[in-house]
C-alpha cells in the first residue's frame, strides 16, 4: 500500500522560507508524477507544483519564480523549496504521486502539512 508522509511544514515571516519533503512507500516502481498542492480555509484545492519522471516540471502562476519541485527518484522522495514566502501562501499543502498501471491512473495524497506565513 503506498503511503506519503510530508514533512517541513511550520509558521514563518513573510520574506523567508520553508522546505517540505514527501517520501514514499509501498511501490518498487517509481512514479510518473509527483508534486504538491494546497488548500487555504474556504478555497478549493489548487496545484502548486509538479514534476514528472522526465524532470518536466509545472508550476502555479502565482508561485513561479518563488517555489522550486524537485525530486529524488532514487528515494521516491518530492522536495519544495518555497522562498519568499507570503500570507497568500498560507494553506495545508498536500504531497501528491501518481503512476500508470497499464492505461489505469492511480493516485495519491499524503495527510497535509500546515504552512502559515505571518505578515
Amino acid at each position: 500500500q503506498v503511503q506519503l508522509v510530508e514533512s517541513g511544514g511550520g509558521l514563518v515571516q513573510a520574506g523567508g522560507s520553508l522546505r517540505l519533503s514527501c517520501a514514499a512507500s509501498g511501490r518498487l516502481f517509481g512514479f510518473n508524477r509527483m508534486g504538491w498542492h494546497r488548500q487555504a480555509p474556504g478555497k478549493q484545492r489548487e496545484l502548486v507544483a509538479v514534476m514528472a519522471s522526465s524532470g518536466s516540471t509545472n508550476y502555479a502562476d502565482s508561485v513561479k519564480g518563488r517555489f522550486t519541485v524537485s525530486r529524488d527518484n532514487a528515494k521516491n522522495t518530492v522536495y519544495l523549496q518555497m522562498n519568499g514566502l507570503k500570507p497568500d501562501d498560507t494553506a495545508v499543502y498536500y504531497c501528491n504521486a501518481g503512476h500508470f498501471e497499464g492505461s489505469r491512473w492511480n493516485d495519491y495524497w499524503g495527510q497535509g502539512t500546515q504552512v502559515t506565513v505571518s505578515s
